[in-house]
């Protein structure tokens, strides 16, 4: 527009309209790749338990209500992610869901 106004023809306009563009890319796109750029996230929590190795200290058996797990040096009640599933003490199982405070595990 003031290209325009100064009493500039069109291809002068075009030049400027050009050149302007090129210049806001050139200071806008290094300012908007840090803002898209998004770090992993970090799991945290019970969150942070899922997939990982554990021990079970006690028999799981859903039907009796019985199981317990070691989970990074703690204890955990844990159940069979397959219902119908008897996982003996000393299996190594993963964690494949955390309900509360029971460790759903898979061997």
């Amino acid at each position: 527009m003031v290209v325009a106004l100064a009493g500039g023809g069109a291809a002068a306009q075009a030049a400027v309209f050009a050149a302007l563009t090129v210049a806001s890319f050139a200071l806008v796109r290094p300012i908007a790749r840090r803002h898209v750029y998004q770090p992993p996230q970090l799991r945290t929590g019970t969150a942070a338990l899922i997939g990982r190795s554990a021990m079970v200290l006690e028999t799981i058996d859903n039907d009796r209500a019985l199981g317990q797990v070691r989970i990074d040096g703690e204890v955990w009640t844990a159940r069979a992610y397959d219902e119908d599933r008897v996982i003996e003490a000393g299996t190594k199982v993963q964690v494949v869901s955390i309900q509360g405070a029971t460790a759903l595990v898979e061997p």
